[in-house]
């Protein structure tokens, strides 16, 4: 805008100062003209030229201006020239001579006045760098919805760890309860700790006690392409045998002390799991345990299993194998009970099948000396895509006769237990597993089992007062049955589960199952309220049994006793238990559990009742 106004100022000056000046020539050079004595021949007229070619206003100025300025710098006064083509254009030389006598000078009156000041600063204006960056982004149209892109989820934080918690309780029937477990933390190579567990309550009746104790260690370890761990445990069981028919009592029954001690122990060595085809994998575990009680009864038991597996596509083809050695013994016996398998299988698996085919091959060997041949094979089809499954399975296996099982199952077992292995020379069963809807998942199967030398436990009490002994069924017994599964998962918070059996025998010799519950129920729910508040509860319902006692026959003699065979029932009952724990803290913790909260008198073992209703509480500790 500057160079703009100073433009149109300068015009203005240059043509008032040149066009009077031009005027004023002209008037003067008509009163001093003087014309010379020679005269040179008229010139030929002159070609005529072309018209010009029109010039713009712009053009125009800048000519006139540029004249204008060539016109200041010149002589005043001129001489003309025979030869100058413009004096010719004109008509011929110019003989006469222009004298200016004087410059002109405006005045500021011939001028007309600005009204406005032109601003004369000549000021440039700042002009950043040109600097640019190109969007690392595609252009997309937008004239349609653009789908939304997943939001990536941040970066967990690690939770702070605690590796070590403990608990300890108080309640009624002089309950004393206490567990704690250690551990090394978070390592993805190597893993180890430690737990130790006590419970211990007492009954209404005489020498009514109970304790357990059990401490053990473990650890897990990563090594190349294997994986080693372990365990060592210690358990003790105490109680009395406390049980007699209260409606008979006997002012000079005194209850006898029994207790179990069983240290056991296992090493497993694993191939790690690896994606890749045509997977070669194998395992090997050694595992064994001494069992012993109050009085001579001890058994030793090592078991060394391990199998070998090679897939080859669909096809897997593999040998596992097993040898249990154990040596048993007690104030009348002391037995070899040994057992070598052999299982070769081929299997096939597809998506909508798999097929196991083999056989499992058995050897007794020490005082028992029998050989054995079973199939072992099983089928599954999905009838309904990922939903549900239809499974077969024919299996038969050598089951050995052990008194540490014995003892955990009837801890008022005897002495000089007889010893005889069962076989399951054939079990068939057929069902349907599966997922029905979305965290609800099933299992249902009806199978049919031949049983040779079943083994029970019945009262001896004529013989040990108020002990158990085991008595086998000798010949093929059979147990059609029905097993059913149920697991609710709602979300993680809600977890409910049962199982139902029901089973119905068909003996060989013995005229009744001795204490096997024909029916039997077992179900629990976890539910995490928040996280703080967690329930607990549990459902046990056992169906009616029998007992064998054994009366002294009235045509018996004081030589030769002879015994009848009474048929005494035991009531089925229903037990109810629950916990609920509240966390006060990342580090304490409240709990408090009940068990029989039904409150009803039954019992497992005849003559001996069960504990009634009790309950515990006590504080939990994370560290």
């Amino acid at each position: 805008m500057n160079s703009r106004y100073t433009y149109t100022l300068l015009t203005l000056i240059i043509a008032l100062y040149f066009v009077p000046a031009q005027a004023q020539t002209k008037k003067s050079t008509k009163k001093a003209t003087v014309k010379t004595a020679t005269k040179k021949p008229a010139a030929k007229p002159a070609p005529k030229k072309a018209a010009p070619k029109p010039v713009t206003k712009k053009a125009t100025d800048n000519k006139n201006l540029g004249d204008a300025a060539a016109k200041t710098a010149q002589d005043t006064t001129k001489k003309g020239g025979g030869n100058n083509p413009n004096n010719a254009a004109n008509g011929g030389s110019l003989s006469e001579e222009i004298v200016v006598t004087t410059a002109y000078k405006p005045v500021l009156a011939d001028a007309v006045k600005i009204r406005r000041n032109p601003d004369l600063e000549d000021k440039v204006p700042f002009k950043a760098p040109l600097t640019y960056a190109p969007l690392d982004k595609r252009q997309e149209q937008n004239s349609e919805i653009r789908q939304l892109e997943a939001m990536k989820r941040p970066a967990e934080q690690d939770s702070v760890l605690t590796n070590n918690f403990a608990k300890v309780g108080f309640g009624n029937l002089k309950t004393i309860y206490g567990e704690g477990y250690f551990a090394n933390g978070r390592d993805q190579a190597l893993q180890f700790g430690g737990f130790i567990k006590h419970l211990s309550q007492s009954g209404s009746l005489q020498k009514q006690t109970q304790s357990r104790d059990d401490v053990g260690v473990f650890g897990k370890s990563i090594i190349g392409d294997n994986n080693i761990s372990g365990r060592i445990n210690y358990n003790r069981l105490g109680t009395y045998f406390y049980g007699y028919n209260q409606d008979a009592p006997n002012n000079a029954f005194v209850p006898t002390k029994q207790h179990f001690n069983t240290i056991s122990g296992e090493v497993e060595l694993t191939k790690n799991y690896k994606d890749v085809e045509n997977a070669f994998t194998y395992a090997v575990k050694l595992k064994g345990y001494a069992f012993s009680n109050a009085y001579q009864a001890r058994e030793n038991n090592v078991v060394i299993s391990g199998f070998l597996n090679q897939t080859v596509k669909q096809f897997y083809a593999g040998l596992s194998g097993s040898l249990d050695l154990a040596s048993q013994k007690d104030s009348l016996y002391s037995l070899g009970n040994n057992i070598a398998r052999v299982n070769p299988y081929i299997k096939f698996q597809g998506d909508n099948y798999k097929i196991d085919a083999g056989v499992n091959i058995v050897k007794e060997f020490g005082d028992f000396g029998k050989f054995y041949i079973f199939p072992a094979a099983k089928l599954e089809v999905q009838v309904v895509p990922k939903y549900v499954r239809l499974f077969v399975e024919a299996k038969g296996d050598v089951n050995r006769s052990s008194l540490h099982d014995f003892a955990m199952t009837n801890p008022f077992i005897g002495q000089n237990i007889n010893i005889k292995n069962s076989v399951d020379q054939l079990d068939i069963s057929a069902g349907l597993k599966g997922t029905l809807a979305p965290g609800l998942s099933f299992k249902a199967a009806i199978y049919r089992n031949s049983i040779k030398n079943m083994p029970l436990m019945v009262s001896n009490f004529n013989a040990e007062g108020n002990k158990f002994t085991v008595i086998y069924d000798d010949g093929k017994a059979r147990v059609n049955g029905f097993n059913g599964e149920l697991d609710f998962k709602a979300t993680d918070d809600f977890n409910i589960f049962g199982r139902v059996e029901i089973k119905d025998y068909q003996m060989a010799k013995e005229s009744e199952p001795w204490n096997l519950p024909k029916f039997l129920l077992t179900a629990g729910t976890a539910i995490h309220i928040d996280s703080k508040l967690t329930v607990t509860g549990s459902l046990l319902i056992r169906g009616s049994t029998t007992d064998r006692l054994l009366v002294l026959a009235p045509t018996s003699t004081p030589g030769s006793p002879v015994y009848n065979q009474v048929k005494q029932p035991i009531k089925g009952f229903g037990d109810l238990s629950g916990s609920v724990e509240y966390r006060i803290n990342s580090r304490f913790s409240v709990f408090a559990q009940a068990n029989n909260i039904l409150s009803s008198s039954y019992q497992n073992w005849l003559y001996y009742p069960n504990y009634g209703f009790n309950i515990f509480g006590g504080v939990g500790y994370s560290f």
